[in-house]
């Protein structure tokens, strides 16, 4: 695969190997050079190792990253690999993929616009372009029974997780918080942790509740509804959604179903879209490669995780004001997408 030269990621508690230089992953000079110029056939030339920026290792993100790591050899011959990362999500995974020490990032789109856009987490526009929409993120609010919490507004004072630091979470959490006219940083007790120890948190009772976004269903949550039955419970916060369409178009309302977790009823929600996002200089065949295996090997990707089965051709061009990368508006292109 040519001569790399390998250097230590943190990734918000994974040690992650990125190569640098020509050949097997990370940045390398085959995926981050396009020559814009260039027809894009899809075909990757060199062995390329792609690094891929995922989420939480409970989550949906880091599952469904993880096969679609596994299904770019198969869909190109060999010649593309990917390796998954767990990391602590959408923010964290856009300012390490602009770094340069991943290639392709999980994000929810608001958080994705937000980094086009250079705001909120974003001091200004970053360089990224969406290879496609992907299935819809579902905000999952979650509190101990014995809590006496049932709105977003009961929870101040309580100690709360708002998700790993600088996560797509993470910011819902917080402007979930202010619409419900709380202060994150001020009015609530907020745990900023990840997925595996707010669930533990809930269990011991160290934790009063917790904002999750994530695809249905989360392995996380399964386990938490699980293990403590009755003892859990979701809120409705659909109430907050006109405050939250303010601050974003992206939110839509959705439901929880009640046969996800094996709770008594549905819950009404917020939901969000998913973007698949790279740099604007990666290579436009990798691009259009990685696209295609996401709609070639959908089946597989829902195997790993049934909120795959949302990743739609209907809907994967729906990236504005994020823009589609050259390479993927190729891929979808071919694959007949409206």
């Amino acid at each position: 695969m040519g001569r790399i030269n390998v250097r230590l990621v943190a990734g918000a508690g994974a040690l992650v190997l990125v190569a640098g230089g020509a050949g097997c992953g990370g940045r390398q000079g085959a995926a981050a050079t396009d020559d814009t110029a260039s027809a894009v056939t899809c075909e990757v030339a060199e062995n390329t190792r792609v690094g891929i920026a995922t989420g939480n290792a409970t989550g949906v993100y880091y599952v469904v990253g993880n096969a679609l790591a596994g299904q770019l050899s198969d869909s190109t011959g060999g010649r593309l690999t990917g390796t998954a990362a767990e990391t602590g999500a959408s923010v964290q995974n856009i300012e390490q993929l602009v770094g340069g020490q991943y290639d392709v990032a999980f994000s929810l789109f608001d958080t994705a616009v937000n980094a086009v856009e250079g705001k909120d987490s974003f001091t200004a526009p970053q360089p990224v372009e969406a290879l496609t929409r992907i299935y819809d993120n579902y905000t999952q609010v979650v509190v101990r029974a014995d809590s006496g919490i049932n709105s977003v507004a009961d929870m101040k004072g309580r100690k709360v997780s708002t998700g790993s630091p600088k996560s797509g979470t993470e910011v819902i959490a917080n402007r979930l918080l202010e619409a419900a006219g709380l202060d994150p940083a001020t009015e609530v007790q907020a745990q900023r942790l990840d997925l595996t120890k707010t669930v533990e948190g809930v269990k011991d009772g160290s934790v009063d509740g917790f904002f999750w976004s994530g695809g249905l269903p989360t392995g996380g949550l399964t386990d938490l509804f699980t293990t403590a039955g009755d003892k859990v419970k979701f809120i409705d916060i659909a109430p907050l959604l006109p405050k939250m369409s303010e601050l974003n178009p992206a939110y839509q309302a959705g439901t929880i179903g009640k046969d996800v977790y094996s709770t008594v009823a549905d819950t009404p929600t917020i939901v969000v879209p998913n973007v698949l996002l790279v740099r604007k200089d990666l290579d436009a065949n990798v691009a259009c490669a990685i696209t295609r295996t996401v709609f070639e090997k959908k089946d597989a990707l829902a195997q790993a995780n049934p909120a795959a089965r949302g990743i739609a051709l209907n809907t994967a061009r729906r990236t504005d004001p994020v823009g589609l990368h050259r390479g993927a508006a190729k891929a979808l292109l071919d694959l007949g997408a409206s």
